[in-house]
């Protein structure tokens, strides 16, 4: 099994990928949206704290953080993650995922709210 981390920086904007397999990916397993983790369990250095604010699933369908559980489901939207409404006032039925990682999810969106002593830019120098 394996995730596809996007790493956000707010201070820089700039976002990072990066797959996690094997007891890394396990232990994001049953995490939710807005939970804090620790920098490695995504193979950051230790000091560095990340929030998880997202996703999508192996069919391409977001992550509600207002969804309980890890199930899919039809829901009335009229905006939010999964929809943009075109005028005002609009809603429309959406297939999108509950807040909790499972073994269906592809790829987990972090942003970081704790910065370690070695930037990122460094850390994720192409070689």
């Amino acid at each position: 099994m394996e995730f596809k981390v996007v790493i956000s920086d707010p201070n820089t904007g700039r976002a990072y990928q990066k797959v996690i397999s094997g007891a890394n990916a396990n232990r994001l397993i049953g995490k939710q949206v807005g939970d804090i983790i620790n920098g490695t369990l995504v193979e950051l250095p230790p000091d560095y704290e990340l929030q998880i604010t997202g996703g999508s699933d192996k069919d391409g369908f977001p992550i509600r953080p207002d969804i309980p559980g890890a199930v899919r489901k039809r829901i009335l939207v009229s905006g939010g993650v999964g929809y943009r409404p075109k005028r005002k006032g609009m809603r429309k039925r959406k297939t999108v995922r509950g807040r909790v990682i499972s073994r269906d999810i592809v790829q987990i969106n972090v942003k970081v709210v704790k910065h370690g002593k070695v930037p990122l830019d460094e850390y994720f120098k192409s070689g």
